[in-house]
């Protein structure tokens, strides 16, 4: 345990240190600054609490469709929301499914009794990955209902490690783990744990929240016109080079591109080198003809789910980094996809792989090669689509699961 408690001593104080040139590291230290106090200042001694973890912003993405549910089944409560990165803090802070938004405190054992001491939660719900030792400890001193949602475990992970003991540990918090596989179940109950429910992910619920609720975008609409549409979202250098020789040899296909990260560098490439001529969105007006466009670039945030929606066909990014972003917004509107080569830790990547409804793809003549059939073969398009759709539609519903569980127990 003091291993652990020095590494978090280590992390903050590296943070801090990095604050000065490192723009998320200062985010991350400045939304900390007088936490207690403002925390103190929001929750007031009545308030009934749900206490929600999300570490950044794929994980509020499966908490959310628990919090709008909840606060519309259980009004009685009030809910926190917390974040460990900034990434999802500053996009979330201002969130209005929840009554309060803060960053989560570094968790060193003080932290952990003052944080609880202030809020006082009568349930605890975390989000897939997050195992903080001295919060959990302290949740288990205070009997806190504590659960853990959308989790997935895999062999190699600490908790089945022989030095993971204090891990192990760790996971006695929760009443219940509800646990995306069968696998998680399997692996949990070869250490003992046999409170665990198989409720899927609740990413599948907010797909198809995202998917009833998504508006045409007038700009991509124009920008479409009478052609098909192929939508990259969230991609790097790495999948930008495998898609523009892609772009080039389809001048009748219009593209949309969504960069992960707004770089500027990258950006000029796309709109230099795309040989259909390409437009970024934020330069785009009422007034902006398309006809001598074939890409437009979204360099904007909040947009990409509604975008699927106008598609035929998607790339997902990330694939050649530490693995692809979320393939289930575009699944959901039926959308064959293609991503890079790190996609093993998602299941629902995997799950659409064997399925035929998704590929991975490492080199330009290999997206090219998935891509032409289900451009020129309209049936082996349907198959594709009809699959990608029906797949997300069968694998919905954790959330009540979840929330049943939680509620009747």
């Amino acid at each position: 345990m003091w291993l652990y408690n020095l590494g978090i001593s280590l992390y903050t104080g590296g943070i801090r240190l990095a604050a000065s040139w490192h723009g998320k590291a200062r985010l991350w230290s400045e939304g900390r600054r007088n936490l207690f106090a403002r925390m103190e200042a929001a929750i007031r001694p009545s308030d009934r609490i749900v206490w929600v973890h999300a570490a950044s912003l794929g994980e509020f993405e499966q908490a959310r469709p628990i919090i709008e549910r909840l606060r519309a089944e259980h009004p009685e409560y009030r809910i926190l929301l917390t974040f460990f990165s900034p990434s999802g803090y500053e996009i979330r802070k201002k969130y209005e499914g929840a009554d309060y938004v803060f960053y989560l405190p570094a968790d060193t054992p003080s932290n952990a009794r003052r944080f609880l001491d202030i809020v006082r939660p009568e349930i605890a719900i975390f989000i897939k990955y997050e195992f903080w030792i001295n919060l959990l400890a302290e949740l288990r001193r205070r009997k806190v209902r504590s659960y853990i949602v959308s989790a997935i475990f895999r062999r190699n992970s600490v908790f089945f490690r022989p030095y993971g003991a204090m891990w192990r540990q760790a996971l006695e918090t929760f009443d219940t783990l509800f646990v995306q596989n069968d696998e998680s179940k399997r692996l949990l109950s070869e250490i003992g744990f046999d409170n665990v429910v198989v409720a899927g992910d609740t990413r599948f619920d907010r797909v198809a929240q995202i998917a009833a609720a998504a508006q045409r975008v007038e700009t991509i609409e124009r920008f479409r016109g009478e052609s098909r549409l192929f939508v990259a979202g969230s991609t790097w250098g790495p999948d930008e080079e495998i898609l523009l020789p892609l772009v080039n040899a389809n001048p009748e296909v219009k593209f949309v591109i969504a960069p992960h990260e707004m770089d500027e560098g990258r950006i000029a490439r796309l709109l230099r080198e795309t040989k259909g001529g390409a437009v970024r969105y934020t330069q785009c007006d009422a007034a902006t003809r398309f006809d001598d466009v074939q890409v437009l670039v979204l360099d904007t945030m909040g947009m990409l789910s509604s975008v699927y929606g106008s598609a035929t066909w998607a790339y997902i990014g990330g694939g050649f980094g530490v693995g692809i972003h979320n393939t289930l917004e575009a699944a959901t509107f039926g959308l064959p996809i293609a991503f890079g080569p790190n996609y093993a830790k998602f299941k629902e990547a995997r799950d659409m792989v064997s399925l035929g409804c998704a590929v991975s793809v490492r080199t330009a003549d290999e997206l090219a090669a998935w891509f032409t059939p289900l451009r020129d073969d309209e049936g082996a398009l349907r198959r594709a689509s009809r699959t990608a759709k029906d797949y997300t539609a069968r694998n919905q519903g954790a959330t009540g699961i979840i929330l049943r569980s939680i509620f009747n127990s």
